[in-house]
């Protein structure tokens, strides 16, 4: 019997097989259509597609700027690190004519395993692994650039480093909050980011960092760079290097008696800042408590330099005596009965009374006395009969209190020199009741370094293309010019010079005194006012406000100290210290009875023995390099002051470059000798020659300690 035939289930395959035929036809016009137009897909093309498979980008990172001191000395710096890898795979070499991956693992591991303070047995095992690349770790871990290039030299076959860095900071705890530091950070998409916090790290942020570059290449089913495959390079590049105005041989002064003097005095913070009274460049600040930016073990995020706001006390009697001279209507002979004085409070209608800081007075004295002895009363009574509070506010203004100095550090605050009533006006002429920083200490007292004119103070000397080496920026000085008189000017050296006289009944600043040297200045005593309780308290900020030589001022220095123990003046002895080897250091006249000056002449081209009797018989010390008969060059040039204390350089027609007995010098008079002598050489620390060593090229390696 035949079997009859389903005709209706063969039509409906039919359909079926024509409707699956139709679909393959319309996908592959598309595929086509895609491939030959290119069009886009959910925001891509084809080609885009396929090629973003099998090609990799990377971000080149740029070097971060480094930060010098003045001298070219290096504060801060990207420290590279390596990290050896071994590639194992031999797919890693085919097609290349040279071998890419570890092919003798034996041989390698015996050669590298030294470099790497691992054993051949431990190598070995990690280059048996059945990875396409592994990491030869521990050792092989944050090795230095020096034994990254010993391991490269060895040229082994499949051996590669991965790079990475950090922040370096060589000297630790050293003007940090100046320098600032660095922190990794996790950016919105996904890239970690350096960024700077604090000091000059943060300021200038953006010129340290740079700009990425990138690479593009191809690369393999597991994401590895195909050998001799298309490369594309856009170099990074690296940020700007900054030079302060920081001298860390003046900074390793501040810092050592700054540390010193918080050890002994327990104080809750000390601040000391010296500066180039000419120009307003920071010579160097420090600070307590600080921190070693390599660890960043912070207490405080605030520089006290720009952001301590505080009762300044009795320096600020420079600011207002300055104004009272400048009236044209000051006697500093009239004389005002010290000791108290009753005001009647024009906020609560009470009587207050202010008294001088011995409670007592000195009975009649005249304005000069007052200065000298720090008369509360000589104040208030200037306030009276000379100048009044409108006054006062108007100078305390043109002088920078108030105000942000702008210098180039975050954070910076202004103070508070607001006072209206009588009583107020009164107490901030001796440094009460209004608030101010160290740095606006400093931009004030410039005015009188440079006969009524002020200079602003400034941290950097120049920004640096790291790329170039040319100079992107170098700072100007910025001057307010007739701030006072220079009458005004003479008058106030002459009272801050008697401010600083031995006598402790004539001179409120006989601690800071020092026999033959021209430190004149003002002190300090401020008591501290405890917003809970609304009063002042029994503890003090002691400060003093100094310049240095008194009738042509080289340097500023300004140092406060909060609360030390026993209310004593902790800093007087830190002063001393820092004038002494800074203006040693800097070779700054000592003014002394017993110091003469001598206007040095021209010496080239004289016989060696009559300069050598001339210096001789003007008591004047002097260097001779060579044994010629002829001066042919010399240090100081002809023309310039130098006293007995300075050494005079003489380069004669016959030298053979040896070098004479010059340990101890300071790192100026060696410079000059070398620079003379045309030797090359590099040097470390900062101070004062304490060892060298002769290299086999000719050159020399100078070690340099400070000389206390």
């Amino acid at each position: 019997m035949k079997k009859e035939i389903n005709t209706n289930k063969i039509c409906i395959n039919k359909y079926l097989i024509c409707f699956v035929f139709f679909l393959l036809v319309v996908f592959m016009a598309r595929v086509c259509d895609l491939c030959l137009n290119d069009r886009k897909v959910n925001d891509t093309t084809l080609s885009a597609f396929i090629t973003k498979r099998n090609i990799k980008n990377e971000v080149i990172e740029p070097v971060r700027g480094s930060i010098y001191d003045v001298n070219g000395n290096i504060l801060a710096q990207e420290v590279s690190s390596y990290t050896v890898i071994a590639y194992l795979d031999p797919k890693r070499s085919e097609g290349s004519s040279k071998i890419l991956h570890v092919e003798d693992k034996e041989g390698t591991a015996k050669k590298l395993a030294p470099y790497i303070n691992m054993s051949e047995e431990e190598v070995l095992r990690l280059l048996s692994k059945d990875n396409y690349q592994v990491e030869l770790g521990p050792g092989g871990r944050n090795l230095s650039q020096i034994q990254m290039e010993e391991i490269k030299n060895l040229e082994l076959p499949g051996i590669d480093f991965i790079k990475s860095s950090k922040r370096y900071y060589p000297n630790g705890d050293f003007a940090s909050y100046a320098i600032g530091y660095t922190v990794k950070k996790d950016s919105d998409d996904g890239k970690i980011t350096v960024k700077g916090e604090l000091g000059i790290e943060e300021y200038f942020n953006d010129e340290l960092t740079g700009k990425e570059g990138f690479k593009t290449y191809e690369k393999d089913r597991n994401g590895y760079k195909i050998a001799n495959g298309r490369e594309y390079i856009e170099d990074a590049t690296n940020g700007d290097d900054i030079y302060l105005t920081i001298d860390s041989n003046i900074q390793l002064f501040i810092e050592k008696e700054l540390r010193k003097t918080q050890e002994e005095s327990e104080a809750e913070w000390v601040v000391t800042i010296v500066a180039n009274a000419k120009t307003g460049a920071i010579l160097g600040y420090a600070s307590t408590p600080s921190f070693d930016p390599n660890i960043r073990n912070i207490t405080s995020y605030l520089d006290p330099v720009v952001s301590n706001q505080y009762e300044p006390g009795s320096t600020m009697k420079i600011f207002s005596y300055m104004c009272a001279v400048e009236s044209g209507k000051y006697n500093g002979s009239d004389t005002f009965m010290s000791g108290s004085k009753t005001y009647t409070s024009q906020i609560t209608n009470e009587e207050v009374t202010i008294s001088d800081w011995n409670k007592t007075g000195w009975g009649e004295i005249s304005y000069d006395q007052g200065f000298a002895l720090s008369s509360n009363i000589g104040v208030a009574n200037l306030l009276e009969s000379v100048i009044n509070k409108k006054d006062l506010k108007v100078c305390y203004e043109k002088y920078g209190f108030g105000k942000k100095t702008n210098i180039t550090l975050k954070r910076e605050y202004a103070g508070n020199i607001d006072f209206n009533y009588d009583i107020e006006a009164v107490t901030a002429g001796y440094g009460q009741g209004i608030n101010t920083t160290p740095i606006q200490h400093i931009k004030a007292l410039t005015i009188l370094a440079n006969n009524g004119n002020m200079v602003s103070p400034y941290l950097v000397s120049k920004i640096v293309d790291s790329n170039t080496n040319s100079v992107k920026y170098t700072n100007k000085l910025e001057v307010e010019k007739n701030v006072v008189s220079s009458e005004t000017v003479a008058k106030m050296k002459e009272l801050m010079r008697s401010v600083v006289q031995p006598d402790s009944k004539t001179a409120t600043g006989y601690l800071y005194y020092m026999d033959g040297y021209d430190l004149i200045g003002k002190t300090g005593t401020a008591q501290i006012y405890d917003n809970s309780s609304n009063k002042y308290t029994d503890t003090y900020i002691y400060s003093f406000s100094g310049l240095y030589p008194g009738e042509d001022p080289e340097i500023i220095v300004y140092t406060a100290i909060k609360k030390p123990k026993d209310n004593r003046n902790y800093i007087a002895s830190m002063v001393k210290e820092i004038i002494v080897n800074t203006s040693k250091y800097l070779n700054i006249e000592k003014e002394s009875s017993t110091t003469s000056v001598n206007i040095l002449e021209s010496y080239i081209g004289k016989k060696t023995s009559d300069v050598t009797s001339n210096l001789n018989s003007n008591g004047i010390k002097y260097i001779v390099l060579g044994d010629g008969d002829k001066i042919i060059n010399q240090y100081p040039s002809s023309g310039v002051s130098i006293t007995k204390t300075d050494n005079v350089i003489l380069l004669t027609n016959k030298y053979d470059k040896t070098i004479p007995d010059i340990t101890g010098m300071s790192y100026k008079e060696v410079k000059v000798i070398f620079d003379l002598l045309n030797i090359s050489y590099t040097y470390a620390g900062y101070g004062y020659l304490d060892s060298y060593v002769v290299k086999e090229d000719g050159s020399y390696e100078l070690t340099f300690k400070p000389k206390f």
